[in-house]
Order: structure tokens, then C-alpha cells, then sequence
């Protein structure tokens, strides 16, 4: 299977089952478009047709063209064959360890964004704050259920964390004087809105987090559109101070902004910029998923729109490098040399499998968009209950057990997509989000295009 595109100049081919990307000439970018179903002198016939105006694109010319797709194809690295699926019906059988958490810190929040997926922190049900003997005995189910690993995850979500902040420190020292005993050690992470950020919280931050997410959708404008206040106020001129002195603060360590942009701004690719104007290197802003009767929804009208703005978006952060101004936008990053292992590829984030959410009651549930969908309650921790069925049956979703991401050319890129926005709008967690699948394949159109222009100025 290959993927063929034309963008910013470059015509580029994708070998799918053994990743190697080609930036080729017009004539290579044809040919290869006829090799499987056309005759050498087929192909020969059609090229020469085609090219009748150029005089360099003679019978000898396109005859060595086809002997180097051939030599390509030999190599493996053109319409190589599918060596994935076979293992993918090998691993599902494989006993997995759960080897990270999202703890529902507090199921309340000082925000209401109009967008929120969780209700405004509370995921469709009460409000609530995760007590600590909740979050220990989540620590306690995670080693007990991590086996040999040692190295396991926890991300601090809501809601809004840091409105239970007093708990989320005796969680992580809690965790941290479980780690010798056990051979484990904890990776943190928190996800926040800002606005109860003090000196105080951004010092414990950055001493005990791994990763810090901070939630900010761009220009003032566009984020205090969306992201208010309970009274109507917007939040930007509060969280903006605070976020840049945590990053200031927090050197090498990792974190990133993270924003949602929306109908109402599909020209997000300022907004990226702002971040970076404002001091932030690492982005990521993302397009809302929600239903298509929201005003401020994105549904396929607007989708050429927002293709135009990646690609206009990809454009910009070239421009931006050759002036020697680098920065990470999540959606553009591709590692073309390794990758993720051949589990991540097929299966994705590990909802449900290796990952799971708790909530402030104890209750378990596959990851934090599932949170409150009763059906895929998968137990709870004080009740010592634990669905192992519903584990395996994650265990068991991939990209070859959903139709339409079998016969996908980007279905080892973004692993079948996300489970929850399958379920919530396609009805199945095997049907792939038809919305979001689009929007992926163009992001990964542009970040391909991004390693290929790389590569092209190192060989310049």
C-alpha cells in the first residue's frame, strides 16, 4: 500500500507498511502511480504521451525510472507487503500490565468553557473531589496491577486539579514512599487551567511533575471567547503571567500549551503563533470534537478551510525555522526513523488495556472521555471489582479490527484514532470518527511535508 500526494512543491510517496517516505520528480511521482497495474510498456506509452512537450522525458529516461521503482520494490521500500497483521492477532492474546493512571482529582471546576466534553469538570454528574485515601488506594491498585514494569504514569486531571491541590501532594509523596519498596518509579503529570497558579504550586509543579499541561487556546480574543469565568469573564489576562513563569521557571523539564480551536477561529494557526510570541515552544492546539449542533462546532463544511490552515500553518513554521526560530507543534511531530513499537502502532493510547481513569468516587473507567458513560464501568477500587473482560476486549481493539483503518494509509500513524470519540459519535468504538479521521490524515500530509523539506536542506 502507498499514499501519493502533492504539497508545498514536494510530490511525496509513502511506502505505508515499511515507512519510507520518497520526495520524487513529476515523472517518478507518474510512473509510480502506474507500476502496479500497467505494463512496462504501458507505462512507457502513457508517460510519453503525457510528457510529448518536454524533450528530456524520452523512452530510455522513463524505462530507468521503472528499473528504480523495481530496484525500490526489491529493497522494500516501495509496495512492500503487510507484515502487521499476523502479529496483530499474536499480541492480542499477550497477558498486559496497566502501567499508567488518570486521576480524577476533582470532578468540579472554576471554568466554563463552553466547549468542556466533561460538562465543566463534571463528567455528567455531581461534583466531587477525590479524597486521599481514594488516590492511595489508586496508587496501591496501580503497583498491585503493573507487574514487572517499573516505570508507571500518573496524570492529575479534572476538572480542575489544582482545586484539590492539598490532595494531589499527599498522592505524590504517598506514591514516591512506595517506590523503593516496590521497584516502581512514578512518572507525574498535571493538566491545568491556571488560574489558581501561585509561586507555591508552580515551585511543587515543577520539582514533582514530569509534564505539565496548560490549557490556553491562543490570541485573548479567541480564548476568552470560549474559556470563562463562571461570572462571563475571560481568564487570559490571569493565566498568561502565571504560565509563563512556570515555563520560565521550569527549564528543560517537559510541558506543553495546549489549546482548542473551533469554528470561531479557523485561522488557529495565528494562535500557534501567539503562543510562540508569547515564549511557548511547545504547542499543541487542537480541533474541537463535539456534536455537529453546537454553533461552534466543525463539521465537514468547514474542513477545507481548516486544511488550507495546516498547510498555511506548516508553511509559516518553515518560514519560521529559516529564520532560525524553532518550535514544537504536537500535530507536526513524526519520527520517520523509529516510531512507536509495533503495539503502539496497532493499538494507539492503551485505553481501557494499560490505561485507565479513576474517579473521585474509585469508580474505573477505560480513560477520562469514557468517565460517566456507565456501560464501560470497568469497577471500582474500594469495592476491590475490576472487569478484566472489558480489559481484554480493549486489548483486542486495533486498527485491523476496525474496518474502515484496515484499508487506511494513516492507520499506523494515529492507530485506529480515539476510542471514546469513536463510541460517542460513530456508535462504536471500532468505527473510526469520520470527522477526525480527515483532520488527521491532512495534519500527517503536513508533518510529512515538514520532514521532507528538512531533508532537503540538509542535502542542499
Amino acid at each position: 500500500m502507498i499514499h501519493q500526494y502533492k504539497l508545498n512543491g514536494y510530490n511525496i510517496v509513502l511506502d505505508v507498511y515499511s515507512g519510507s517516505v520518497h520526495t520524487v520528480d513529476d515523472l517518478a511521482y507518474d510512473v509510480i502511480a502506474m507500476y502496479k497495474n500497467a505494463t512496462k510498456e504501458q507505462i512507457i506509452d502513457e508517460m510519453l504521451s503525457k510528457y510529448a512537450d518536454n524533450p528530456e522525458i524520452t523512452k530510455e529516461e522513463i524505462s530507468d525510472c521503472i528499473d528504480d521503482v523495481k530496484e525500490l520494490e526489491k529493497q522494500g521500500k516501495l509496495f512492500t507487503d503487510d507484515k502487521y497483521e499476523n502479529l496483530a492477532f499474536d499480541f492480542k492474546k499477550r497477558n498486559t500490565v496497566i502501567k499508567a493512571l488518570c486521576l480524577h482529582i476533582a470532578h468540579t471546576c472554576n471554568l466554563n468553557c463552553e466547549y468542556c466534553f466533561a460538562s465543566q469538570g463534571k463528567y455528567h454528574g455531581e461534583r466531587a473531589l477525590m479524597s486521599f485515601e481514594v488516590g492511595k488506594r489508586a496508587i496501591d491498585f496501580l503497583i498491585e496491577n503493573s507487574g514487572s514494569r517499573v516505570n508507571l504514569e500518573v496524570d492529575f486531571f479534572g476538572g480542575e486539579p489544582l482545586m484539590n491541590f492539598d490532595v494531589v501532594k499527599q498522592i505524590v509523596e504517598y506514591a514516591r514512599s512506595r517506590e523503593a519498596e516496590y521497584g516502581k518509579k512514578f512518572r507525574f503529570t498535571i493538566t491545568t487551567n491556571g488560574v489558581l497558579l501561585d509561586d507555591d504550586k508552580i515551585d511543587f509543579i515543577n520539582r514533582e511533575m514530569s509534564n505539565v499541561v496548560l490549557s490556553i487556546d491562543g490570541r485573548k480574543e479567541v480564548n476568552d471567547y470560549m474559556r470563562k469565568r463562571v461570572d462571563g469573564s475571560g481568564c487570559y489576562d490571569k493565566i498568561m503571567p502565571a504560565f509563563k513563569k512556570l515555563v520560565e521557571k521550569r527549564g528543560d523539564k517537559e510541558y506543553y500549551v495546549r489549546g482548542t480551536f473551533t469554528k470561531n477561529n479557523l485561522d488557529f494557526s495565528n494562535d500557534v503563533f501567539d503562543l510562540y510570541n508569547n515564549g511557548f515552544d511547545q504547542i499543541s492546539v487542537e480541533p474541537v470534537v463535539c456534536e455537529a449542533s453546537a454553533d461552534y462546532a466543525i463539521t465537514e463544511k468547514e474542513l477545507p478551510a481548516i486544511f488550507k490552515e495546516y498547510e498555511r500553518l506548516a508553511e509559516r513554521i518553515l518560514e519560521n525555522e529559516k529564520k532560525g526560530k524553532k518550535f514544537n507543534f504536537f500535530h507536526f511531530m513524526l519520527d520517520l526513523d523509529q516510531g512507536p513499537c509495533a503495539i503502539k502502532r496497532l493499538r494507539g493510547c492503551g485505553c481501557g488495556n494499560d490505561y485507565v481513569a479513576i474517579t473521585p468516587d474509585g469508580d474505573i473507567y477505560p480513560c477520562h472521555q469514557f468517565v460517566g458513560i456507565e456501560e464501560f464501568k470497568m469497577g471500582n477500587i474500594d469495592e476491590g471489582t475490576f472487569d478484566t473482560n472489558m480489559k481484554s476486549y480493549f486489548s483486542k481493539t486495533h486498527v485491523y479490527t476496525k474496518p474502515e483503518c484496515k484499508k487506511c494509509w494513516a492507520k499506523f500513524y494515529c492507530s485506529g484514532g480515539c476510542n471514546a470519540n469513536n463510541y460517542q459519535y460513530e456508535g462504536d468504538v471500532h468505527n473510526a470518527h469520520k470527522l477526525s479521521c480527515q483532520l488527521q490524515k491532512k495534519r500527517l500530509e503536513c508533518a510529512i511535508m515538514l520532514k521532507a523539506a528538512h531533508c532537503a536542506e540538509i542535502s542542499e
